[in-house]
């Protein structure tokens, strides 16, 4: 026997009140009726029907919709939401005591899904509260566009648009008017509003087991948002053709369910079903768009995207398109402290964005300057020299990086350090501005950010622009061993900064700080230069060969049993002493 889906729930029967509960705790504007578990209501906890002097906007429905309909309930949007149990429509007590408890002399108006049991339950709510003496008015939102014009009784569904047509009426009641006005804005906007949606799964309810009535790469275009069959079930489409298909069955002429013309102005609504990611969600709105504009001619003013009116745990999407003009566009804009009401969209969307320019660097540097000179000079020859071995020496050991890497990570370390050192010597014949040790050093992280993939790469590039950074701060036009060796430092304490390792973790840096550190020593006493250099490289072996013996604290190595990291060194100390000894006698031979 199958088992019910998995969730985070306690007992399937207490979901709703856990979930008014928790959302009530969440945000201070909120609270709820004390009537559990037959009256399931929140409201504004600043509103009651002594103190509130406007009309109070009432929504509600079966619950599983979430946010909607409580997290709409905050000023200028709703007043108060009748929650019902999942996917079931609230009972006529529990909405008669939304009525009671909100409404003062100026009425309320009760925003209506257009499903049979939302019907028949609020009407005959608004009728109890009418015989004692409130003012009530009711608005029926079916905004559904995927079925073909009803022929019988039941109407258009109500989908995610009647969260527009919340947003309408809730501005239009904080702005005073009577319950008439707002009464005639919200059926207004009702009749602008058009959504169709698509699921690629089905909803499960609490407690039960998980639907497979959609199979393996199949989709449901019009469903419904209580887990009912929609109009076709197809094969799963890019997202491209399934936004054109949504956006033409809202907009079709034969239908007629909207009064949109070409150049018309409209708002694009893109509602997650509940388990879309923002990212998914993103794409459908940057398709739907320009499709919009460009292929219906219609003027775009606002768009909205985010999980507005979902259905549990289904993974798809609606679109809900809405015709409007100043008057609707000022109420959509208008504040509101509903917490799930979307901020930072009013204001108007441009015909069409283009992507800010990326800025250049702040560096002034021309591309003739950053060209290989002519003619190099002693510290030029010298630094080419050094590049080229130090280079060479990477690529010579890339197979034994390679090796050792795979005993302690994926086996590339080499490869992915071979990539970068081929170019290096491919750029380095090109355009690196040998004369120029500072520019050069730069230069170098730059062709290893292009080709080096992975942790090792933007290591590798922190190094040289640490290094850089330091040599150019000077003013020296001749870069003085010392000046060498404060930037070898300054590029170390870049790396540990960024990457958290020092001493002894097993990385580069055992190759590196015991380099630095006796170079540093030696030119300080007073020794020849090049002999530091070279001291410091023997030290930077034995730093290197010095971490089989360490516990690794960084990288994935740290997630490797030490016994095994015993029988190697770390690649990346390695390959940091091969190529800094391959510099240092390199240097040498050239004095």
């Amino acid at each position: 026997m199958a088992s019910p889906a998995k969730k985070l729930i306690n007992n399937p029967e207490d979901v709703v009140t856990e979930f008014i509960e928790g959302l009530v705790e969440t945000y201070p504007g909120l609270q709820y009726l004390d009537g559990f578990p037959e009256v399931k209501v929140v409201l504004r906890s600043d509103v009651s029907s002594k103190t509130n002097d406007k009309v109070a906007v009432i929504s509600g429905g079966g619950s599983g919709h979430e946010p909607a309909h409580a997290g709409f309930v905050g000023e200028g949007m709703l007043t108060a939401a009748i929650c019902g149990d999942v996917f079931a429509s609230p009972p006529v007590d529990a909405i008669l005591a939304g009525i009671r408890a909100v409404t003062g002399p100026m009425g309320c108006l009760l925003i209506v899904k257009n499903y049979t049991g939302d019907r028949l339950n609020f009407g005959l709510a608004s009728e109890q509260a009418k015989s004692e003496g409130y003012k009530v008015e009711m608005v029926i939102v079916g905004d559904d566009c995927a079925l073909p014009p009803p022929r019988g009784i039941a109407g258009r569904r109500g989908l995610a648009g009647t969260i527009l047509v919340h947003k309408v009426a809730g501005a239009a009641a904080a702005s005073g008017l009577s319950l008439a006005d707002v009464a005639a804005e919200a059926k207004h906007a009702s009749e602008m509003v058009g959504t169709m949606g698509v699921a690629l799964s089905v909803c499960t309810l609490p407690g039960q087991v998980a639907s497979d009535r959609l199979g393996p790469g199949k989709m449901e275009l019009g469903l419904g948002i209580h887990g009912e069959p929609g109009a076709a079930v197809t094969d799963v489409q890019p997202v491209d053709s399934l936004v054109s298909h949504v956006l033409n069955q809202i907009l079709s002429q034969e239908t007629n369910y909207l009064p949109i013309k070409r150049g018309s102005r409209v708002i694009l609504m893109i509602n997650g079903m509940g388990a879309t990611p923002v990212m998914e969600l993103m794409i459908i709105a940057g398709k739907a768009i320009p499709k919009v504009q460009l292929e219906h001619g219609l003027a775009v003013d606002r768009v909205y995207t985010g999980s507005f009116m979902t259905s549990l745990d289904m993974a798809g999407f609606s679109v809900s398109i809405m015709k409007v003009d100043q008057a609707i566009l000022q109420r959509l804009d208008a504040k509101t402290k509903a917490p799930h009401w979307p901020v930072g969209v009013d204001g108007n969307h441009p015909p069409a964005k283009i992507p800010v320019p990326v800025p250049p660097s702040r560096s002034a540097i021309t591309d003739e300057t950053l060209s290989r000179p002519q003619q190099l000079n002693q510290q030029g020859r010298i630094l080419e020299a050094a590049i080229e071995a130090a280079a060479s020496a990477v690529i010579d050991i890339k197979d034994n990086l390679n090796d050792w890497d795979s005993k302690s990570g994926d086996g590339d370390c080499g490869s992915t350090m071979c990539k970068g050192a081929v170019a290096i010597l491919d750029d380095l014949k090109k355009h690196y501005p040998l004369n120029d040790a500072a520019e050069t050093i730069n230069e170098i992280g730059s062709s290893i950010r292009r080709v080096m993939g992975g942790t090792s790469g933007i290591i590798y590039d922190i190094f040289c622009k640490a290094a850089y950074s330091n040599l150019k701060a000077r003013s020296e036009s001749v870069i003085t061993p010392l000046s060498w060796a404060d930037a070898l430092e300054s590029a170390i304490a870049a790396i540990s900064k960024y990457g958290g390792a020092s001493a002894g973790y097993r990385t580069m840096l055992d190759a590196l700080i015991p380099a630095a550190s006796v170079l540093k020593e030696r030119l300080t006493a007073g020794d020849d230069p090049v002999d530091c250099f070279v001291l410091s490289s023997e030290a930077a072996l034995s730093g290197a060969e010095d971490t089989k013996n360490m516990k690794a604290q960084a990288g994935r190595s740290s997630y490797v049993p030490a016994e095994i990291l015993a029988s190697v060194p770390d690649p990346g100390a390695m390959a940091a002493a091969a190529w800094y000894r391959a510099a240092a006698l390199a240097v040498k031979d050239m004095n």
